[in-house]
C-alpha cells in the first residue's frame, strides 16, 4: 500500500495522542503512587502478616513455627473470649444513644442566635479532648467514697453508702460506656448540624402552617432530611464502639475491671498480644475481630439502607 501524505499525518496525530496520554497516566500513577505506598506498607502487608501470624506460635522473640488452626481451636473455647465478644456487643449500646443524644444537641445549637457558636465550641470540646485526661478526670469523678458523684450524692442524703462505679463488676462496663457517650456527642453532634443546615426551612414553615408542632416537624421533616448523616455515624459509631480500648485501659489502670467485667475483644487482643506476648494467638484473635467488626458493619448498613429506600 503506497503512503500518502494524509496516512503520514493521521499516524503522526496518533503517535501524538498516544504519547500525551502516556503522560497523563504516568502523572496521575505519580500522584496516586505515595498513598498506594502508603496503603501498602501500612494495612496490605500488616494484614497479610496477622493473617499468616494467626496460624503460628509466636512471642515476638522467637522465630513463628506454623501450628495451623491450633490458635483458632483454641480461641473458641477460651472463655474469656467469649467474654469479650459479649461486652464489645453490649458497648454496642452507645451508638442509638449516641445518635439520639447528638441529634437532639445539634437541633438545639441550630439556631441564630448570639453566642452559639461558643456552646457548639464546648460542647465539642470533648472530641479533641485527651483519652488519658477525660479517663483520669473520670476516674475522680466515679471515685468512692469521696469521687465527685458521690461526694453530692451522699451530702444530699440520695445515697447511705457509696456506688462502687469502677470497682463491681456489674457496674464497671456501664459506667465506661457513660464516658464514651460524653466524648462522643459533641464530635456527632457536629456531623449532623453540618446535615441540618442543608434541610430547607421552608420544610418547617409549611409544616407549622399546617399545624405540625415542633417534635412533629423533627420527627417528620429532620429525620428523613438527615438519614444519610444517620446511616453515616451509625456505621463509624458502630465500628468505634467495637474496638474500643482507651477508656477501658486507663479507667481500669489496664486490668480491664473486676473480674474482668470490662473486658472487650479489642482489650483481650492487647493483653495477649502486648501483655502475655502470645502473637500468634493475638495474631487469630485480631482476624476473628476483624471478620466480626466487617460481617457487622456490612449488616449494619445494608439494614439502614433498606430502611432508607422503604421509607421512601
Amino acid at each position: 500500500m503506497v503512503s500518502t501524505p494524509y496516512s503520514e499525518t493521521f499516524k503522526a496525530l496518533e503517535a501524538g495522542r498516544r504519547r500525551r496520554e502516556r503522560n497523563r497516566l504516568l502523572v496521575a500513577y505519580g500522584f496516586l503512587a505515595p498513598s498506594f505506598i502508603f496503603f501498602l506498607i501500612f494495612l496490605i502487608i500488616p494484614l497479610i502478616s496477622v493473617v499468616y501470624l494467626s496460624f503460628t506460635n509466636y512471642n515476638i522473640v522467637t522465630t513463628p513455627q506454623w501450628v495451623g488452626l491450633e490458635n483458632y481451636v483454641r480461641l473458641f473455647q477460651d472463655p474469656l473470649f467469649w467474654r469479650g465478644l459479649r461486652n464489645s456487643f453490649i458497648y454496642l449500646v452507645v451508638t442509638p444513644i449516641l445518635i439520639v443524644l447528638s441529634i437532639w444537641l445539634a437541633i438545639v445549637v441550630n439556631r441564630k442566635l448570639r453566642g452559639i457558636f461558643v456552646f457548639r465550641t464546648i460542647y465539642y470540646i470533648p472530641a479533641v479532648t485527651s483519652v488519658v485526661a477525660v479517663g483520669m478526670v473520670f476516674e475522680l469523678v466515679f471515685a468512692e467514697p469521696n469521687g465527685l458523684i458521690n461526694g453530692i450524692l451522699l451530702a444530699l442524703g440520695v445515697i447511705k453508702s457509696p456506688i462502687n462505679f469502677l470497682t463491681h463488676p456489674d457496674s464497671t462496663l456501664v459506667s465506661i460506656m457513660l464516658v464514651t457517650i460524653w466524648r462522643g456527642i459533641g464530635f456527632y453532634m457536629v456531623i449532623f448540624l453540618a446535615a441540618l443546615q442543608a434541610v430547607p426551612e421552608e420544610l418547617y414553615e409549611a409544616a407549622a402552617i399546617d399545624g405540625a408542632n415542633r417534635f412533629q416537624q423533627h420527627l417528620y421533616i429532620t429525620v428523613p432530611s438527615i438519614r444519610p448523616a444517620i446511616i453515616f455515624v451509625a456505621v463509624i459509631s458502630s465500628i468505634s464502639a467495637l474496638k474500643v480500648f482507651e477508656e477501658i485501659f486507663v479507667m481500669t489502670d489496664g486490668s480491664g475491671g473486676v473480674l474482668d467485667s470490662a473486658l472487650t475483644l479489642m482489650f483481650y487482643l492487647y493483653r495477649q498480644g502486648f501483655v502475655n506476648l502470645n502473637a500468634g494467638y493475638a495474631a487469630a484473635i485480631a482476624v476473628v475481630f476483624t471478620i466480626v467488626t466487617l460481617g457487622f458493619s456490612i449488616a449494619n448498613l445494608r439494614f439502614l439502607e433498606r430502611g432508607t429506600r422503604d421509607s421512601r
